[in-house]
């Protein structure tokens, strides 16, 4: 989701800051990369180097992504209907259909930075088809066994 994020956020500034941002309430730089590209950095840091293997494919990567994207909307408008202005300038200068069709695209952005970056986990960390974990299972159970995996058994006396 975060990757999704400063996508977003990096791209909608890079076309018009102010539909991120109204132009009265720019942030600093640093702080501007503090929220929006250092927690995107930090994680995928994080997943590529630090984390176990994701098991999630793409039905089910869509299903929680259309559902993070329908609570986000839902919790949009609860905003809007609460302080009379959106968190962003873009959902403003949206009707209602267009704020579906961003949020259902936002979904499938999603969905596809997640089957991407469980591909590029797989590259980085060698893993393919089975997982780091079923690995390290296989080779506790053939240490357990004295089966070193070239057909014989090797047993210590």
């Amino acid at each position: 989701m975060e990757t999704l994020i400063s996508t977003l956020y990096w791209g909608l500034r890079a076309i018009d800051p102010e539909l991120v941002v109204p132009k009265e309430l720019e942030l600093p730089v640093e702080t501007d990369l503090s929220f929006h590209l250092v927690p995107t950095v930090m994680l995928l840091v994080d997943l590529l180097l630090l984390s176990p293997p994701w098991t999630i494919s793409v039905i089910p990567a869509l299903g929680l992504s259309g559902a993070i994207a329908f609570g986000y909307w839902f919790w949009i408008e609860l905003c809007y209907s609460k302080n009379g202005f959106y968190p962003y300038p873009l959902f403003a200068m949206l009707d209602q259909t267009q704020r579906v069709g961003l949020f259902v695209g936002s979904a499938v952005v999603m969905t596809l930075s997640t089957v991407t970056l469980k591909w590029l986990y797989g590259r980085v960390n060698r893993v393919e088809g089975e997982s780091r974990a079923g690995r390290v299972k296989k080779l506790q159970i053939m240490n357990l066994t004295g089966d070193l995996g070239d057909g014989a058994t090797h047993r210590q006396e």
